[in-house]
């Protein structure tokens, strides 16, 4: 019995011999020409031939904007790079805890327009005098909670715990849990006018490296 060439098991069987026997176009070069498929674009039909130079140009037009979309990704990472670096630098410049809140917020302001940032710490500084410090105000038990099961920089909106700390007009926001090796004991607020500024799905990788940083020049002070 003539099989069905619309049976699927046909046109598999046929695809299996193809895969078996590459040179099977090689010795029957005149098939190439001969045998037309429609076009993918819509015009008519073309030979096998155009049909196979139209897939590997469709390939290399995507790889092209792969290429283009990592060059683009690298490029804005080198300049993250440079930015987190200018403000390590500029970190290093305040000896103390005096006045670190406006350089923060001087930092982020000029090198990755954030227009505000705060700094929470909710252990006592080593210096008795440095208490009364805006640094070392009072929050609640259930954000302290929350900041300290934070695995990452939580981005997006603020939580209910965090309502009257930071500002009603902001709309986007990160939160960078501060600690040393032994424990967690503040956190570093970063908001924004913008909505889309900080989202949730962002990555995270160099808020936590600003974290790091400024955890280093607290932790001193603790």
């Amino acid at each position: 019995m003539q099989q069905d060439q619309e049976d699927p098991l046909y046109a598999e069987q046929v695809s299996r011999y193809l895969r078996s026997h590459p040179q099977f176009f090689e010795q029957h070069a005149h098939l190439l020409t001969e045998i037309f498929l429609p076009s993918p674009h819509g015009n008519g039909t073309i030979s096998l031939t155009e049909r196979q130079q139209l897939a590997q140009r469709d390939k290399i037009r995507v790889m092209e904007s792969k290429m283009a979309q990592l060059i683009a990704y690298a490029e804005q990472n080198d300049k993250t790079s440079g930015y987190v670096h200018q403000f390590s630098v500029q970190l290093l410049a305040s000896p103390n805890l005096d006045g670190l809140n406006n350089l923060l917020a001087q930092s982020m302001q000029d090198i990755f327009a954030v227009s505000h940032s705060q700094l929470l710490i909710w252990q006592a500084p080593s210096d008795p005098a440095l208490a009364q410090d805006k640094l070392f105000s009072a929050v609640s038990s259930p954000f302290q909670d929350w900041v300290s099961a934070l695995s990452l920089p939580h981005c997006g909106e603020k939580p209910a715990s965090a309502d009257g700390l930071v500002p009603e007009s902001l709309q986007s926001f990160a939160f960078i849990p501060l600690s040393d090796e032994k424990q967690l004991y503040g956190v570093l607020i970063l908001g924004t006018e913008d909505p889309d500024r900080f989202k949730a799905d962002m990555g995270s990788l160099y808020l936590q490296r600003i974290g790091d940083l400024v955890s280093a020049a607290v932790a001193a002070h603790l």
